[in-house]
């Protein structure tokens, strides 16, 4: 089985934006949290996405290249409007981090995810990581699609 151990953090500050960034276009065809069906554009490829649910920072994930055509479609009838990001993607103590900064109804909204091997790796923290929003579920995609970031009444500090 495929597994995704991701942890997600607030970010502060902009010393980060030195990467590059790609332009990511997702909806979502299943939300359910036992199960989530995405389908995504990032640049001139595709992707269909089957998420499990998540028990701490680890759930299955199978991840499918698509013609992008078909993920236009797909986008066409997905549950709720889509999500709209850049990612910004750099190397950083042997670990890969990915910047979302999220535009929309998300606008404000700037999260950094980093994969790890198990949920107990090491890593280094870069200085502009701020708190740690894992377990937030707020913070999912799936669940910005219904819940923005600009509906939030308060935000959490960085």
């Amino acid at each position: 089985m495929a597994t995704e151990i991701e942890r997600k953090f607030l970010v502060r500050g902009d010393a980060w934006r030195t990467a590059n960034g790609v332009l990511l276009v997702q909806g979502y065809l299943n939300r359910d949290k036992a199960r989530t069906v995405r389908v995504r554009i990032a640049g001139d490829q595709a992707f269909l996405t089957i998420k499990g649910l998540t028990q701490g920072a680890t759930r299955a994930e199978f991840e499918y290249p698509i013609p992008v055509a078909d993920a236009h479609q797909l986008l066409a009838i997905s549950d709720g409007p889509v999500l709209e990001k850049m990612r910004h993607t750099f190397a950083h103590e042997g670990h890969t981090w990915e910047v979302d900064v999220f535009h929309g109804a998300n606008d404000g909204l700037v999260v950094a995810e980093i994969e790890l091997a198990s949920e107990g790796e090491p890593f280094t923290r870069p200085d502009w990581l701020g708190n740690e929003v894992t377990h937030d579920s707020r913070f999912y995609n799936a669940n910005l699609i219904a819940h923005p970031w600009s509906t939030w009444a308060e935000h959490p500090a960085a």
